[in-house]
């Protein structure tokens, strides 16, 4: 239960933050009223995170087959008395709503319980091995996609109509239609079997453990250059036109106008004044790509043969590993309402409209 007390001290200190954050002459009004409007966001968090466990446990267990069944099919001494044992093993035997109840009493202690397979790991072991991979991988498509999305996005904005403009809507087009899976392979004939540039596939090569320091981080580099491209790829389509279209919207404003009119210059107006208000809306993407984060990309890690988490959920259904299954769904659930929760606080700090707002309006009345 320490955990969840910590959790709940953070979300606290969160909140106390805000409140001094908020401007001194508005901090009886703007900065309390939004310290609540964020615990208020923070229990419908917690009602959500319920739902989408709910929902999850009962589908998993609707889905055909089950882990007796994968367990007992292949090997002919197994009859039914050793189906109906390995259940009663697991907790399977019990009706769905008793097992959601144990199920989730023992999250509440942090315990996802223990992985169906031949191992019997503990779930959290299991994906704290496979995490640190993923969440590599997904940190690094993230910080390329927002380096080159953000200045093209910008530049398509400001020569709309142009040769650029017309080259990165080509661009985008491309990204989009074109499926990852495919280009993972096209890339994968073209730099590593014919010009033998990269390696086919996995984490580290074979000689390894054999290699300096500097060696072994060429080693992982060279094997996740193409799994951390074609991630980009598919993310800068997306990220790219939505900061053009953000970007277009910002300099029809009035005070894009003005500065113009004032003779401030271009670099100045674009990149200090537009490109601060364009960046708002890019709050709530960020927010949304926190699960993926660790999420994993199944096809990716798939192809590329890689440990991580996309690849342990894809051989946990496979396997109808219900805790391990579970595990993920938890993982995914709370980072996505935490990105939606973080992305609704940094709104507040980026834009002190919306951490006064309730304050003017109380005092116009």
């Amino acid at each position: 239960m320490s955990f969840w007390f910590y959790l709940l001290s953070a979300l606290v200190s969160v909140c106390a933050a805000l409140y001094f954050l908020a401007p001194a002459g508005r901090r009886t009004g703007g900065g309390a009223l939004f310290a609540g409007r964020v615990l208020r966001k923070c229990l419908w968090v917690f009602a959500v995170f319920i739902g989408i466990t709910l929902v999850g446990f009962f589908v998993i267990h609707l889905a055909p087959g089950s882990p007796t069944d994968l367990q007992t099919t292949m090997n002919p001494l197994a009859d039914i008395g050793a189906q109906q044992r390995l259940a009663a093993f697991y907790g399977l035997d019990r009706p769905l709503h008793e097992q959601y109840a144990l199920w989730l009493k023992r999250l509440l202690q942090l315990d996802f319980g223990n992985s169906m397979s031949s191992d019997s790991r503990p779930v959290m072991e299991k994906i704290a091995e496979r995490l640190p991979l993923t969440l590599w991988i997904n940190v690094i498509t993230l910080f390329f996609t927002l380096v080159l999305s953000i200045p093209i996005g910008v530049y398509a904005a400001k020569r709309r109509g142009g040769l650029f403009d017309k080259a990165t809507t080509l661009f985008v087009f491309l990204g989009f239609a074109m499926p990852g899976f495919w280009l993972s392979l096209l890339l994968m004939v073209k730099f590593s079997i014919e010009l033998q540039w990269l390696p086919l596939s996995g984490l580290v090569s074979v000689d390894h453990a054999g290699l300096s320091a500097p060696g072994k981080a060429l080693d992982i580099a060279k094997h996740l250059a193409l799994p951390v491209f074609v991630s980009t790829f598919g993310s800068l389509a997306g990220m790219s036109r939505f900061m053009r279209a953000s970007m277009l919207d910002v300099l029809r404003s009035d005070f894009i106008l003005t500065a113009r009119a004032k003779g401030l210059p271009e670099r100045l107006v674009l990149f200090r004044h537009a490109l601060a208000n364009a960046l708002l809306p890019l709050i709530t993407i960020l927010g949304l790509s926190v699960p993926g984060l660790i999420g994993g990309s199944v096809i990716l890690e798939y192809i590329f043969s890689l440990p991580g988490m996309g690849q342990l959920f894809y051989s946990a259904v496979m396997a109808r590993d219900y805790p391990l299954i579970m595990g993920n769904l938890v993982l995914g659930a709370v980072l996505t309402l935490a990105g939606n929760l973080l992305a609704d606080v940094a709104y507040g700090l980026a834009d002190p409209r919306i951490r006064s707002g309730f304050a003017a309006n109380t005092n116009s009345r």
